[in-house]
């Protein structure tokens, strides 16, 4: 089977647009490819996260990982710090990423514009430490959104220039990979832009019925339509676009009617819509709780993550040093 890498940083929780921009593909691609996903704890150091917080952080996304059907006995699913041979993989191949190129890309450029107290070196070399994630399990395929799509460019790039350097064709050439579907991007409530687990404009898997409603009911629309068939806003398409994915199509049908003919009721959309997220939502955030709770149950997907990580892990490091020239006396 083809092998398939994807990580999450664990900086808040999962919202909806995880679960239909990427582990609803996650669940198709876990029956078919040799599957390695892990919680990028060493990316999210990057924003420098309270000792207090990253474990808590970590043990809620692989939680969350667990209650929205990822399958441990299906899929490799392990915590980055769990496996040091991916910071040893990203330190060799540091030699041969250089300034000009993670200077230029877009990540970079863009988190140092917003936070400039606080361009880290683990900023530059983020995109290395990605490569080194995904060529360590010698992946084919990565699903990567919009956002990614450089950094994966860059992937190829380091894994094309180390087979060059050392005359080898060691490792594989990673795909972008979608399931052959588009990506499914689900807006936020604010109006504007995709759902985002910092910007304030999203609903969360584990979130309590009352919060949603209470998100819905503010989500931003606008003043109505005044001619028959006009063109829908951005604003009130975001909020037709979640309930594509949440609701029934003869419901969704019906709204758009509505504003076709100009007698929409957006507090009665709003009310309709927060409903059936609470239906989506439901039993995952009970199954969330109930795995959150099992210590054991965490520990033993976490130990079992680990030891399948390491065994492709350590075989590509080993090789790779060998291939540079390192050897024991």
């Amino acid at each position: 089977m083809e092998t398939v890498v994807s990580g999450i940083r664990p900086t808040g929780n999962l919202h909806l647009g995880n679960y239909f921009g990427a582990v609803k593909n996650f669940l198709k691609m876990q029956e078919n490819y040799n599957c390695f996903f892990f919680i990028a704890d060493y990316h999210s150091l990057t924003t420098h996260p309270h000792p207090a917080d990253l474990h808590g952080n970590v043990r809620q996304i692989l939680a969350e990982y667990l209650a929205a059907g990822l399958d441990p006995e299906k899929a490799t699913i392990y915590i980055q710090s769990d496996l040091p041979d991916v910071a040893e993989l990203t330190l060799l191949m540091n030699m041969n990423a250089y300034l000009g190129e993670l200077e230029r890309t877009t990540s970079f450029k863009d988190k140092a514009r917003k936070q400039p107290e606080n361009v880290n070196a683990g900023l530059l070399t983020y995109p290395v430490l990605m490569a080194s994630d995904i060529i360590i399990h010698q992946a084919s395929k990565v699903p990567v959104g919009k956002d990614q799509e450089q950094n994966l460019e860059m992937t190829r790039k380091f894994a094309n220039r180390f087979n060059r350097i050392y005359e080898t064709d060691y490792f594989t050439i990673p795909q972008p990979f979608n399931f052959g579907e588009s990506l499914i991007k689900i807006p936020g409530l604010d109006g504007s832009g995709k759902m985002g687990k910092s910007e304030g404009n999203g609903i969360f898997l584990a979130e309590e019925p009352a919060s949603i409603r209470k998100k819905v009911m503010k989500a931003v629309t606008d003043s109505g339509p005044t001619t028959p068939d006009s063109p829908v806003s951005e604003p009130v398409q975001n909020l037709f676009t979640i309930m594509e994915v949440v609701s029934k199509k003869e419901v969704l049908d019906q709204f758009k009617e509505d504003y076709a003919k100009c007698t929409i009721r957006y507090g009665d959309l709003k009310k309709k819509l927060a409903e059936d997220i609470i239906a989506f939502t439901n039993p995952i955030r009970e199954k969330i709780n109930a795995i959150a709770a099992d210590d054991a149950y965490l520990r033993k997907v976490a130990q079992m993550g680990k030891e399948k990580a390491h065994a492709s892990a350590s075989k590509t490091v080993k090789e790779v040093r060998e291939i540079i020239g390192f050897k024991p006396f």
